[in-house]
């Protein structure tokens, strides 16, 4: 008797704890109003330019007539895809992107990655802040400037290089117009230009490494290259698996402006890409809805990829982006 009244204040007790209701959604809107002001403008940016625009993917569906209007414009399904893939220059124009692609992977990818390796290597400060600043400077630099110098040191009219190469070989070579030179062309620029910036991330997560792993590693005799191989690359490599996967929803965006610039009419067999593709379409030629669906497949393509990437990225051990 004595148990069972002992017991009872505790049960009491016990029904009178109700648990802690879960804050509402707008509770912790109004509690971190501040952050969400900070969020704001991004999120605005986000809708305006890259949701509200999605809107016009039905132009692929549709055969628009500026005339007649979005809406009243026919509903013509899949009609412009099917053109397309029927069409001769849809294998043209894969071959092209994907070639200038593989092009990209192979050579442009890492370059960021060996460049920072390098840097991380330089125990100097003042040295290695001097280089940063000056592989950091191409990036700001537009296109168009790049083309000009591009064309000033490789025209057969004065070139620097063709004039060397006349004092050296004694001929010029035709790079601005030749089909075998123009991807070769294309990969360098971008190297030139976007190496020194695409370090900035890889120079952070370096920075991140333990130093103590390189003391021990000294200590136990390994070399400047082991410890490159089995702590320095080890510590990054979630980073460019990272990129890696962002890189591939981009893989057959080869640059439009790039490619408008050094392409011409001796070079436009390689050069033709499906972002100049679309261009000559969609603006030249007016045909709107055509053009819209052959840049809805590159973009589904371009999301496939990311998924793809992601998937075998987790498949093998590794943590993804999502």
């Amino acid at each position: 008797m004595n148990q069972a009244w002992g017991t009872e204040p505790a049960a009491a007790s016990a029904s009178v704890i109700t648990p802690r209701k879960r804050k509402t959604w707008l509770t912790r809107v109004v509690r971190d109003k501040h952050l969400m002001l900070l969020l704001l403008p991004g999120l605005l940016y986000f809708i305006v330019f890259k949701y509200v625009p999605m809107w016009g993917v039905l132009l692929a569906f549709k055969n628009y007539q500026p005339f007649i209007g979005f809406m009243d414009s026919e509903w013509v399904g899949f009609d412009h895809f099917k053109r397309f893939f029927a069409d001769p220059v849809f294998f043209h124009l894969i071959r092209n992107t994907l070639l200038l692609g593989l092009y990209d992977m192979v050579f442009f990818f890492p370059a960021p990655i060996i460049l920072a390796l390098m840097l991380n290597e330089v125990r100097v400060a003042f040295y290695k802040r001097f280089i940063q600043s000056i592989i950091y400077m191409p990036h700001f630099i537009s296109m168009v400037i790049v083309a000009s110098i591009t064309y000033l040191l490789l025209t057969t009219e004065g070139g620097v290089i063709n004039e060397l190469l006349v004092k050296v070989i004694g001929k010029k070579i035709e790079f601005l117009t030749s089909e075998s030179t123009f991807r070769p062309m294309i990969i360098i620029q971008s190297i030139w230009k976007e190496m020194g910036w695409g370090t900035i991330i890889f120079l952070a997560a370096l920075a991140g490494v333990d130093q103590e792993q390189y003391e021990a590693a000294t200590v136990d005799g390994a070399s400047r290259f082991r410890q490159l191989w089995h702590i320095t690359l080890p510590a990054i490599q979630g980073t460019i698996i990272v990129l890696l996967i962002l890189r591939m929803g981009n893989f057959l965006d080869r640059g439009f402006e790039q490619i408008l610039l050094m392409s011409n009419a001796l070079n436009r067999p390689v050069a033709d890409v499906f972002d100049t593709y679309v261009y000559t379409v969609g603006i030249t030629q007016g045909a709107f809805s055509y053009s819209t669906a052959v840049g809805l497949f590159k973009a589904v393509i371009g999301v496939t990829l990311v998924f793809t990437s992601n998937y075998l990225a987790k498949r093998a051990g590794h943590s993804g982006i999502f």
